[in-house]
C-alpha cells in the first residue's frame, strides 16, 4: 500500500525527502538472530538463478554475517564479477527482477530489496556488486569473524553511536568509518 500526500496523490519511495526516508527506515540493531543465514543463502540461490553466471561469486557481508554481535537485521549480500565483465548486464537483471538502485557508478552499484512505502519488509537485503579487486568487506568480515574480542569492540562502537543516528544512515555510516578502515588494512597484511 502507497502512502497518499495532503493532495490525494500516491507516494512512492522516490517521492520521499532524504529526512523522509530516514524518518521510515530508522537505523536499529538487534541481537544476532540464526535466522540470517538462512534468509542470505535463500537470496543467494535466488540471485545465482536469475543471474545464472558461474564467474559471479556471492558472499555473506556485513554484520549480520558475524555470529556473535548485533546487528542491523538487513543482510547484506556482496555480488564480485571478474573486471573482465561489463556490470551493466547485471544490473540490468536485478532492476528486471525488482532490486532498487540504490547508487551506481562505473566501479560499483548498490541495490536494496524488501524497502516499502510503509517501512521495512519483513526481510530486507542490500546487494552491493563490485569488481574482484574490491572486496574489503570480506577481510573485514573474515577478520572480525577470525577475532571475536575485535568484533566484539565493533558491536560496542555501533551500540554506542547508534542512538545519535537513529535518523541518520550517513553519519552512522561515516561514524563508523575509521574502525572499519583500520581493521580491514590489517586484515589484507595478514598472510
Amino acid at each position: 500500500m502507497m502512502k497518499t500526500s495532503h493532495n490525494g496523490n500516491k507516494k512512492s519511495l522516490n517521492d520521499l525527502s532524504l529526512e523522509e526516508l530516514w524518518e521510515l527506515f530508522p537505523i536499529f540493531l538487534t541481537p544476532h538472530d540464526d535466522r540470517w543465514e538462512k534468509w542470505f543463502n535463500d537470496e543467494k540461490r535466488s540471485l545465482e538463478k536469475i543471474i545464472d553466471d558461474p564467474h559471479i561469486s556471492i558472499h555473506h557481508i556485513g554484520s549480520t554475517a558475524i555470529p556473535i554481535i548485533w546487528a542491523k537485521p538487513i543482510i547484506d549480500i556482496l555480488l564480485v564479477i571478474p573486471k573482465t565483465k561489463d556490470m551493466t548486464k547485471i544490473y540490468r537483471i536485478l532492476i528486471k527482477n525488482g532490486y532498487l538502485c540504490m547508487a551506481k557508478d562505473r566501479h560499483r552499484c548498490s541495490f536494496n530489496k524488501g524497502y516499502t512505502i510503509n517501512g521495512f519488509a519483513d526481510k530486507v537485503f542490500h546487494i552491493h556488486l563490485h569488481y574482484m579487486d574490491d572486496i574489503d568487506e570480506i577481510y573485514f568480515r573474515d577478520y572480525l569473524i577470525f577475532h571475536p574480542s575485535i568484533a566484539k569492540a565493533y558491536e560496542r562502537l555501533k551500540l554506542k553511536i547508534w542512538p545519535k543516528f537513529i535518523h541518520d544512515r550517513d553519519g552512522y555510516t561515516n561514524a563508523k568509518t575509521a574502525f572499519i578502515t583500520y581493521y580491514t588494512k590489517i586484515a589484507k597484511e595478514k598472510p
